[in-house]
This record gives C-alpha cells, sequence and structure tokens, in this order.
C-alpha cells in the first residue's frame, strides 16, 4: 500500500516537473496554472524545511 501511495507522489511531481518546463516554452494556459502551483507547491516545501533552522542555516554547534 505504501509503494502504491508513495508511486502516486512520484507521478504527480514529474508530472508538475513537466508542467514547469511546457509552460516555459509557452504551454497552453491550464499548463501554466499546475506550472504556478507546482511552483508554489516547491516554494512551501523549501520554506517548511528551513524554517527549522537558525539565522544563516549554521548553529552554535557548527563552529
Amino acid at each position: 500500500m505504501a509503494v502504491l501511495f508513495l508511486s502516486g507522489i512520484l507521478v504527480l511531481v514529474l508530472a508538475g516537473c513537466a508542467c514547469v518546463v511546457w509552460a516555459a516554452r509557452g504551454g497552453p494556459c491550464w499548463v501554466r496554472a499546475v506550472s504556478a502551483v507546482t511552483l508554489a507547491a516547491g516554494e512551501l516545501v523549501r520554506g517548511a524545511k528551513g524554517s527549522g533552522r537558525s539565522a544563516g542555516g549554521r548553529s552554535a554547534s557548527d563552529d
């Protein structure tokens, strides 16, 4: 069941990436909409991933 779920996520990610490339080359409106959603989701994931870091991405133990 987990393999099926992860396979579905992988298919969605790959389709989103394909839409970003297609939209950059001047695709139809629906491709641009999917591309915008994909890029926004990427920014959200990036922001959530970096929210636990201190300023500059370094902690006191990195010295």
